[in-house]
């Protein structure tokens, strides 16, 4: 190697060695940054563990000094709401229930927050129905409290469990005329099960525990709890007073024995029996059993508008729905019975005088609990216990009958009567076709709440279930403005099913207030307007009774606008084939819609001429 190349192979190395040394010298750099990031990380770890410390142990601090000073009876209440499973609450804060709100901030209850009072009880209301479970509404006094009422009522009349909390002045101003005090538990008393006000703080727990059983209790109502603002302030003794009492599981009661032979026989000597069924079927649960009982002893079943899917409409032993003003198919299949099995009937739901006029009728009562007195309602067996075991061992001592042809027949009638409109293109579209286009595009359990008017009595002639609570129909109490709040319920505890409130024009402006509700819960409820610009179904009756009609008629907000107003989104039919299309797209949406559909409503006379002309 030369002097020269030696040369370059020791600056090669060199330069080497300068770049190696300038790596180490990165390395080490960069070690020394990770190590400093971890002491800071570390440090920032210890600063925030003693942070959590100290507010572990001010929150600990604030539990010790409450847990000595003790619960008040508002904080108590909300624990006894807890303890019951209580999910939701539905109301509006007032000055009185102030105590019972701040409670409410700390607790996991969902506060729903309504634009008017009824609107909480009726989603109270549709909650109950379709759980089984309380819903509970509240208010503050006075005119808050009197808002409660309509849907308390339609609630305890209905058989929907349900607990209404009012607020209420102090017990130092109950002797005195006071502003806004009025007695709200006698107010209450004749449209609930039991109304009681808490005056003794340590007995909040009690009168919580006694109010759940009573709303939930067969049969379900509403209960009333009046909370005076003063009591609830007042401290609860600490111990057993500050606990929630616990909710026992009940065993299933059974019928006895021999009322379960006594049925058995009666239907034996029957030539042509016919099941009544109702309410208190679809509460407990009886479908399965219902179904299997008609299906293997070939009894026709005529189900009330309460009970709609507790048979599928298309069994072949269903002869669907009872209960419009005028003799229909149903009246016919009953008024051929030489016996009825009422089913979980309840005469509030559709009244024995409309069936049994002239009280001929021989009746088994099969239900949860002793029949009703009405001198057109009297069993010759009563078989009270648990519907599903009474049915089962009714069938299993029974043969089956033949089969029931003539009335097989007349459903073929219904049958053919129905699909009779499903091209009917017609415009204002008539009530049958909307509903039959409803049918065709509802899911089998998706949910349709119907308001109270004539598009009711055409829900419950035309719209047909294949499951129970997949049609909610209020037929106690029998409530407008029922089907905004109730759906905007339903939503809240079925939120992958499609939910249809469907209502006349009237019904619907009476709690329409609610889509605000609806849109701030994010709840995407749909509801179809039966447009008439009219209390359509007293103009029926009047037509019906006089010939004529008066002081029925009003005018109507542009319902698209309104919704648009609201932030939700609206529609308007203008021919037959736009329904369906419509209601595709409006489930598609992620605010709740309005749906404007004229209705011709000269089909409600027609149909009471051509069931005058049919069955009278």
């Amino acid at each position: 190697m030369s002097n020269g190349e030696q040369v370059k192979e020791e600056e090669k190395q060199e330069n080497q060695r300068e770049e190696q040394e300038q790596i180490q010298v990165k390395e080490q750099e960069r070690i020394q940054v990770k190590e400093q990031e971890q002491i800071q990380v570390k440090e920032q770890e210890q600063i925030q563990a003693k942070k959590q410390e100290q507010v572990q142990l001010k929150q600990e601090q604030q539990a010790s000094l409450h847990d000595q000073q003790g619960s008040t009876a508002a904080e108590v209440l909300v624990k006894c709401l807890e303890k019951e499973g209580v999910e939701y609450v539905f109301g509006i804060p007032g000055e009185e229930n102030l105590d019972m709100m701040n409670a409410l901030e700390k607790s996991n209850i969902r506060v729903i927050v309504v634009r008017h009072e009824q609107g909480a009880a009726f989603m109270a209301d549709m909650y109950g129905r379709l759980t089984g479970k309380a819903g509970v509404c509240f208010s503050t006094l006075g005119p808050g409290a009197t808002n409660l009422i309509t849907g308390t009522a339609d609630a305890n009349s209905d058989g929907a469990p349900l607990i209404a909390i009012t607020g209420q002045v102090g017990t130092e101003r109950m002797h005195l005329t006071s502003h806004q005090y009025l007695d709200l538990v006698e107010l209450f008393a004749p449209i609930t099960k039991r109304s009681k006000q808490i005056v003794n703080p340590d007995s909040v727990n009690e009168i919580m525990r006694i109010a759940f059983k009573y709303a939930e209790s067969e049969k379900p109502g509403a209960c009333h709890i009046d909370l005076p603002t003063n009591v609830a302030k007042m401290k609860v003794t600490p111990g057993l007073a500050e606990k929630p009492i616990h909710k026992p599981v009940c065993s299933k009661e059974y019928a006895s024995f021999s009322s379960i032979d006594q049925a058995a026989a009666m239907i034996y000597k029957a030539k042509h029996p016919v099941v009544l069924v109702g309410h208190s079927a679809v509460r407990n649960h009886a479908g399965e059993a219902l179904t299997s009982f008609a299906d293997e002893l070939k009894i026709p079943v005529v189900n009330t508008m309460m009970a709609k899917g507790i048979i599928p409409y298309n069994n072949k032993y269903s002869m669907w729905t009872v209960g419009i003003p005028q003799k229909d198919y149903q009246n016919k299949i009953l008024d051929m019975a030489d016996l009825v099995i009422a089913i979980g009937y309840d005469i509030v739901e559709f009244a024995p005088g409309k069936w049994n006029a002239g009280g001929k009728h021989k009746i088994i009562h099969i239900n949860q609990r002793s029949a009703h007195i009405n001198m057109l309602y009297q069993p010759e067996v009563q078989v009270v216990g648990d519907i599903s075991y009474s049915l089962q061992q009714i069938k299993f001592r029974c043969e089956e009958k033949e089969e029931p042809e003539e009335i097989l027949n007349l459903k073929k009638e219904m049958v053919k009567e129905y699909e009779s409109f499903a091209e009917d293109t017609s415009f204002p579209m008539k009530p049958q076709k909307i509903l039959y286009d409803v049918r065709k595009f509802m899911g089998e359990d998706d949910i349709v709440i119907s308001d109270v008017g004539a598009h009711k009595m055409w829900i419950a002639r035309e719209y047909n279930c294949y499951k129970p609570n997949t049609c909610i129909i209020s037929n106690g109490f029998a409530t407008m403005g029922i089907a905004v709040p109730g759906a905007v319920a339903a939503k809240l505890i079925n939120p992958e099913k499609k939910v249809l409130a469907i209502s006349g024009d009237g019904g619907f402006m009476m709690n329409s207030q609610e889509y605000e509700t609806a849109l701030r819960e994010g709840t995407p409820i749909v509801t179809l307007i039966f447009s008439d610009a009219s209390y359509g179904l007293i103009k029926w009756k009047q037509i019906d009774h006089f010939g004529k009609h008066c002081y029925v008629d009003f005018t109507n907000p542009d319902f698209v606008k309104y919704a648009e107003s609201m932030h939700a989104k609206g529609y308007r039919v203008e021919k037959a084939e736009d329904l369906i299309p419509i209601l595709e797209d409006a489930f598609r949406q992620k605010v709740p819609c309005i749906i404007d559909c004229p209705v011709d409503y000269s089909e409600n006379t027609k149909l009471s001429e051509y069931l005058q002309e049919k069955f009278e």
